[in-house]
């Protein structure tokens, strides 16, 4: 990526949609997290704005009409989940997923009901729940199958990973099946099924960038957990 501090006439300066989703995200959530914190009017004018700027920009990243309805519409929501103080700290959501091998080394996969692309099972974090437990719930609600958690396998920001419109987190854990049947999710998942390497369905989800990870954890053949390494800077470095 080119350092635009030295940018030459004619250099390519054109940046990725994903790119300003993450910037306007950013933005987004240090307002949000200004309103929670001041009780300043002047203060709280700047931060709405700065929720406007972050807006038009993440319309601008979806191809939205310049005319702004959906980038209102986009402040409007930022600013109904606004909280006060410590609750009103905007985060990254997690979510948790579930790479499942059985005693043929192959891969369970859910074919969701929102996208129709195939995927881990994987599901927002709940209250009360370790992300572990979490991963052992969704596998046994989205699939009918019993498993249990053998190790950490990644731990992913959605943003940056482009897979995601939201500030998201991603923790997968790698699980070994121990019993149960093949049911989909009714509402969850149009389809369910266990997959070797060479014959997966279609369409996988981001474009099955995660199938060799995914593979390597089941076979065992994994030794670290992946994670994203820090970038320098943050927000011009390369994902």
């Amino acid at each position: 990526m080119n350092d635009r501090s030295q940018l030459e006439p004619g250099d390519d300066v054109s940046v990725r949609a994903q790119d300003l989703v993450r910037w306007a995200e950013a933005l987004a959530g240090i307002a949000r997290t200004g309103l929670g914190f001041t009780a300043n009017d002047y203060e709280r004018e700047r931060f709405e704005e700065v929720l406007a700027v972050a807006a038009d920009i993440k319309s601008a990243a979806a191809g939205d009409d310049p005319d702004r309805p959906a980038a209102d519409a986009l402040v409007s929501d930022w600013l109904r989940i606004v909280g006060s103080g410590i609750a009103g700290y905007a985060t990254p959501k997690v979510a948790v997923g579930a790479v499942v091998g059985d005693d043929q080394d192959r891969l369970l996969l859910i074919q969701r009901a929102d996208s129709g692309v195939w995927l881990y099972p994987t599901g927002w974090a709940d209250i009360g729940y370790s992300p572990a437990e979490v991963a052992v719930k969704e596998v046994r609600e989205e699939t009918g199958i019993k498993c249990e958690v053998v190790a950490p396998v990644a731990i992913l920001d959605g943003l940056r990973l482009g897979f995601s419109r939201v500030p998201l987190y991603s923790l997968v854990f790698r699980c070994r099946a121990v019993g149960g049947e093949l049911a989909h999710h009714p509402q969850e998942c149009l389809d369910v099924g266990w997959f070797a390497r060479d014959s997966l369905p279609e369409p996988l989800a981001s474009i099955g960038s995660w199938v060799g990870l995914a593979f390597d954890a089941i076979e065992g053949r994994l030794d670290t957990t992946s994670f994203d390494s820090p970038r320098d800077p943050v927000w011009r470095g390369t994902p």
